[in-house]
C-alpha cells in the first residue's frame, strides 16, 4: 500500500466522518428538537429510556452526541442517575444503525436496468436532489432535507474512496497475515479500543471495518475482537466531555465506559468459552459490510438485554468508583452549557430558570407585603436574599439567552428567546422593588411611625389587587396564555389610578403641612413602588401581545389599546373595579401617619 493508497484512505475518512456530521445535523434539525425534548420528559422506565435512546441516536448518527446530551440533563438536575443509565443503554444499540447505512455501498450494479440500483446512482440521484433542495428552496424544512441528502452522499462517496484505497491490500500478504493476528482477542480487542480513540468515533471505526470487509480477507475471527474493542473505545469522548460537570453527571459518563467494557467482557468470555468447546465453524468465514453491520448490532443487543436488569448494580459500581463529595448550588447551574448545541434543549431549559426566576420574584413580594404588617429583621433578610438570588438568575439568564440567540434557531425559537430576554429585565425590576419595600418598611419601624386604619385599608386594596396581577403577567409568560395577558391591562389601569391618586393626596397633605415631609414622602415613595411593579406587569403582557399580533400587521399595540377601550377591556376594567372595592377607599386626603 503506497502513500497515495493511504493519502486516499485518510481523504475517505475524512469524508465519511464529514457526511455522517451532515446527515446528523440535518436529521437533527427536522425531527431532532421535538425528541430531544421527549428524551427527558419520557424516561420514567427503563424500556422507554432504552427505546428513546436508541432512537436519539439513530437520528443524530452519534451516540457520543446523545450520551454527553444526556449528561447534560443530569449535570441540570433534568434527568437523574437511574434514568440516564437507561438512555446510554439505548444509544448503544442506535449507533449501529450506521453501520446498516453503509452497508448499502457494498450494493452493486450490473448491466442494463440493474445498474439503476448501484450505489453510485443512487448516491449521485440523492446528492443532486440535496444541493437542489438546498440552493433553490426557500424552505428551512426542505434545506435540512437537502443536508440529509447531501449528508448520505458524502459518507457514501467516502465509503466508496476508502473502499478502493484499500482494494489493492487484498493481493497483500503481509495485509493478510496482519488480520490474522487480529485473531488474538487480546490483540483484537486492543487494536479496537487505540484506533477508536484516535478517530473518537466508533460509527467510523466500523465503517473502515466494512470498508477492509470489501478486500474479501476480514474473517469472524478477525472482525469480532475488534468489534468488542471498538465498543470500549467509543466511550472515551464521552468521558472527555464530562470534565468540569457534576458528580452525577461524571457518573453517567463513567457508566458508558462501564457498560461498554461490561458487555465487551461478557459477550467475549462467553464467545470464546464456548468456542473452545463447540469449535464454531463460522469463524474463519470471510465477512462483507452487511455482515459486519449484523455481528455488530447483535452483540450490542446482547450487551443492553444482559445488562438491562443489573441498573442497580451498574450504580453502585459507578457510584463506588465515584464518591459523592458537597457541591454547591448556584441558580447558574440550571443552566447547561452543552445544550447550546441543542437550541430546543436550551430554550427548554431557560423556561424552566425563568419559571424560578418568576416566583423567585412573586415570594420576595409577598414576604415585602408581609413586612409592612409584622416587620422582623429575619424577614428583611430574608426578602434582601431572595433579590440576590433573583439578580443571579438576571446575569446567568439574560447571558445564556444571547448565548442561544447567536445559533440557528427557527422563527418560533427567535421568538420565545426574545419573550424571555424580555420579561427578564421586568422580573429582575419586581424583586428589586420588594427590596424598596422592605428598606421603606424597615424606616418606617425604625422611627416608629404606623399607618393609620384608613391608610392601611388602601394599601392592603394594593397588596390585594398585585399578587394577581404578578400571577397573571406570570402565567401569560410561562404558558404562552393570551387570554391571561390580555387581563393584565385592565388590573394595570385600575392599580395605577388609585397609586396616582394616592400619591397626589400626600403631596397636598405635605404642602398643607398636615403630615411632615418625611412621613409624605415614605408613603408616596412605597405607593410608587406598587405603581412600578404593575407596569412592569404589563409591560410583560404587552410584549407578549405585540408578538402574537405581529403576524396580523398589528403594531403599537398600548397606543391602539387606549384608542380602542373596547367592550371586553372596559368590562375587565370594571370587574376587577368591582372585585377590589376601588370605589369604596375612603377619601385620600384624610391619610396620614401617626407617631405612636
Amino acid at each position: 500500500m503506497n502513500l497515495i493508497n493511504i493519502v486516499t484512505l485518510l481523504g475517505g475518512l475524512a469524508l465519511f466522518l464529514y457526511g455522517v456530521t451532515l446527515m446528523g445535523d440535518g436529521l437533527g434539525k427536522v425531527a431532532g428538537d421535538k425528541l430531544q425534548l421527549v428524551l427527558y420528559k419520557l424516561t420514567s422506565n427503563p424500556l422507554k429510556g432504552i427505546l428513546l435512546g436508541a432512537g436519539i441516536t439513530a437520528l443524530i448518527q452519534s451516540s457520543t452526541a446523545a450520551s454527553v446530551m444526556v449528561i447534560g440533563f443530569v449535570n441540570a438536575g433534568l434527568m437523574v442517575f437511574k434514568q440516564a443509565v437507561t438512555v446510554i443503554l439505548g444509544s448503544i444499540v442506535g449507533t449501529s444503525v450506521t453501520g446498516w447505512i453503509v452497508s448499502l455501498s457494498s450494493i452493486g450494479g450490473g448491466s442494463g436496468w440493474t445498474a439503476y440500483l448501484s450505489t453510485a446512482f443512487i448516491t449521485g440521484i440523492m446528492a443532486i436532489i440535496g444541493i437542489v433542495l438546498l440552493k433553490f428552496s426557500s424552505k428551512p424544512k426542505r434545506n435540512q432535507i437537502g443536508t440529509i441528502l447531501l449528508g448520505f452522499a458524502v459518507l457514501m462517496f467516502g465509503m466508496s474512496t476508502m473502499s478502493q484505497a484499500v482494494a489493492p491490500l487484498r493481493e497483500s500478504e503481509t495485509f493478510i497475515n496482519m488480520l490474522v493476528s487480529f485473531s488474538n482477542p487480546l490483540l483484537g480487542i486492543l487494536v479496537g479500543i487505540v484506533f477508536t480513540a484516535i478517530i473518537q468515533s466508533s460509527a467510523a471505526a466500523i465503517g473502515i471495518l466494512q470498508a477492509l470487509s470489501m478486500t474479501g480477507a476480514l474473517t469472524f475471527a478477525t472482525a469480532y475482537p475488534i468489534m468488542l474493542g471498538i465498543a470500549v473505545g467509543g466511550a472515551l469522548p464521552v468521558l472527555i466531555s464530562a470534565v468540569g460537570a457534576s458528580i452525577n453527571a461524571r457518573r453517567t459518563a463513567l457508566t458508558h465506559l462501564v457498560i461498554d467494557i461490561l458487555g465487551a467482557v461478557f459477550c467475549g468470555v462467553v464467545f470464546y468459552t464456548a468456542n473452545a468447546f463447540i469449535h464454531f465453524g463460522f469463524l474463519n468465514a470471510y465477512l462483507d459490510p452487511v455482515a459486519v453491520a449484523l455481528v455488530n448490532t447483535l452483540f450490542r443487543i446482547v450487551t443492553v438485554i444482559v445488562l438491562t436488569p443489573m441498573i442497580g448494580l451498574l450504580e453502585k459500581i459507578v457510584c463506588t468508583i465515584i464518591k459523592d463529595e458537597p457541591v454547591p448550588e448556584t441558580p447558574g447551574g440550571l443552566l447547561e452549557e452543552r445544550f447550546l448545541e441543542h437550541p430546543a434543549l436550551a430554550i427548554e431549559q431557560s423556561r424552566l430558570a425563568l419559571n424560578t426566576m418568576a416566583e423567585r420574584s412573586r415570594k420576595d413580594l409577598m414576604l415585602a407585603f408581609e413586612m409592612t404588617h409584622d416587620y422582623s429583621d429575619a424577614m428583611y433578610d430574608k426578602v434582601r436574599g431572595i433579590e440576590k438570588e433573583v439578580d443571579n438568575y438576571e446575569d446567568n439568564l439574560s447571558t445564556y439567552l444571547v448565548k442561544i440567540a447567536t445559533r440557528e434557531l427557527t422563527s418560533d425559537q427567535n421568538e420565545e428567546v426574545y419573550r424571555f430576554l424580555h420579561a427578564i429585565t421586568d422580573l429582575e425590576e419586581i424583586s428589586d422593588y420588594a427590596m424598596d419595600i422592605a428598606k421603606r418598611t424597615r424606616e418606617i419601624h425604625a422611627r416608629g411611625l404606623t399607618l393609620r386604619s384608613d391608610v392601611q385599608e388602601a394599601m392592603r386594596v394594593m397588596e390585594a389587587a398585585l399578587p394577581e396581577i404578578v400571577d397573571t403577567a406570570i402565567k401569560a409568560l410561562i404558558d404562552h396564555d393570551m387570554d391571561a395577558a390580555r387581563r393584565v391591562e385592565p388590573l394595570e389601569e385600575n392599580i395605577v389610578v388609585l397609586c396616582r391618586e394616592m400619591k397626589a393626596q400626600y403631596m397636598d397633605n405635605v404642602r398643607n403641612e398636615e403630615i411632615s415631609v418625611d412621613e409624605g414622602f415614605v408613603l408616596h415613595d412605597l405607593i410608587d413602588y406598587y405603581e412600578r411593579i404593575s407596569v412592569h406587569c404589563s409591560s410583560i403582557a404587552v410584549a407578549l401581545i405585540e408578538l402574537d399580533l405581529e403576524a396580523l400587521g398589528v403594531r403599537n399595540y398600548t397606543v391602539s389599546l387606549r384608542q380602542r377601550r373596547d367592550a371586553i377591556f372596559k368590562d375587565r376594567v370594571e370587574e376587577y373595579r368591582n372585585k377590589y372595592n376601588f370605589d369604596d377607599i375612603d377619601d385620600i386626603e384624610e391619610h396620614t401617619l401617626n407617631e405612636q
